[in-house]
């Protein structure tokens, strides 16, 4: 007889969870969700590119705040920089607006939500006992969606170590314009963000656990604020741990097994590259509830590693190298934003990776396919800069004469 599953315990109440209860109880599942805070401002960018829209599309249509990107501006470690626009939005929420929106839902969809934090978990009669600061609970089931560095995460699965993990630290500034703003620094495994909400900024900057400190981060950061056109009045400082998995921890950790699964974070289904991971979280969330939902959760680790597995380890292969090396006789950073600035056509692989309609996995040679037409741009562009300098210093010279 096919297991039915009909008691499911969420641990976490961030978007995966919540989008899981919501699948889970509009299908008649009865599904408690605990999370110690519920919706909470969490210290990230909150961008939902167009790929995640267009799977989710209650998230474009939702009457909640959130901000509209039409332009990215990106700045080299040499201080180049380039800016264009997007020709598919990036919807920037407050992740207190996201996660509010999210819970609502599932708690529409019949899903009890409990605040209180999940002290321990033990296998019991062939389902969970589920111990918290408030009571005992039961499940069928047992969904982990309560981050990478979770007490909870160890039950089921070992540890990671810091090389799997970047600090962020940052600050919510009062403000608001349209446009995502990165840069990238020299020797850091990461970037500072700008990303525009509805009613302020959030600023922030990344890099490996194993590099720089949180303090060194934080200055870093403030330090940079001004050329950006910000500064501290007003702020709210923040700092968190994002998961970004090694490419042997990603390939080989479990996120699965006997009566339990991890969604999300707490699976490591962050981007290496970008430290991207909304539409990672969602969409785990998905295919574990379609899995539990057909009587078959064995199938929640295949339908991962068919769907979007391989996109992350290719990201996590190649972050280093994007971070530190070379291509072309320069810094792949420097090489990417001259390119972006010279060339139509390699803006345009960039627009589509911004919206996530490019993948990693075919970057590479989408970019060889078109680098004679990028080259004769790139080319093309330096000689009417040079040109367009050249006439203006004589029209200088020629106005100098003449006065």
């Amino acid at each position: 007889m096919m297991p039915s599953f009909e008691r499911i315990g969420i641990i976490g109440g961030g978007p995966a969870g919540a989008l899981a209860a919501t699948q889970l109880a509009c299908a008649g599942r009865e599904v408690l969700l605990f999370d110690e805070k519920l919706a909470w401002e969490k210290p990230c960018g909150g961008g939902l590119t167009d790929k995640a829209l267009a799977q989710w599309p209650f998230l474009r249509d939702a009457q909640v705040e959130r901000n509209w990107i039409a332009d990215c501006e990106l700045t080299a470690p040499s201080g180049r920089r380039v800016r264009f626009a997007l020709d598919r939005q990036i919807a920037i929420f407050s992740r207190l607006a996201l996660n509010g929106l999210l819970l609502d839902r599932a708690r529409d969809a019949g899903a009890a939500l409990r605040q209180g934090r999940v002290l321990q978990i033990d296998e019991s009669g062939g389902g969970w006992a589920i111990r918290t600061a408030n009571g005992n609970y039961s499940a069928d089931f047992v969904v982990i969606a309560s981050g990478a560095r979770s007490s909870l995460r160890t039950r089921f699965t070992a540890a990671l170590g810091p090389e799997n993990f970047m600090v962020a630290a940052g600050y919510y500034i009062p403000g608001n314009h349209h446009t995502v703003q990165i840069k990238f620094l020299e020797a850091l495994h990461g970037y500072i963000w700008i990303f525009p909400r509805a009613d302020h900024f959030s600023a922030g900057i990344c890099g490996r656990m194993q590099g720089k400190s949180t303090s060194e981060l934080r200055r870093t950061l403030e330090d940079s604020l001004p050329e950006f056109g910000l500064n501290l009045d007003g702020a709210r400082f923040y700092a968190h741990i994002i998961p970004s998995l090694a490419p042997d921890a990603l390939r080989n950790s479990s996120f699965a097994g006997n009566g339990w699964a991890m969604i999300g974070d707490a699976a490591g289904f962050v981007d290496a590259i970008t430290g991207e991971g909304l539409y990672y979280a969602l969409r785990s969330a998905e295919l574990l509830s379609e899995a539990l939902l057909a009587g078959a959760p064995e199938q929640y680790s295949p339908l991962v590693k068919k769907d979007f597995l391989p996109e992350l380890e290719h990201a996590a292969r190649i972050a280093n190298r994007f971070y530190g090396g070379e291509w072309m006789g320069g810094s792949v950073l420097e090489r990417m934003i001259k390119l972006t600035q010279r060339s139509a056509s390699f803006r345009e692989i960039m627009r589509d990776l911004f919206s996530g309609a490019q993948e990693y996995s075919d970057l590479r040679q989408r970019v060889y396919e078109k680098l004679p037409r990028i080259a004769m741009e790139a080319v093309m562009s330096k000689l009417w800069t040079t040109l367009g300098r050249r006439v203006a210093g004589r029209q200088s010279n020629l106005g100098s004469l003449e006065a």
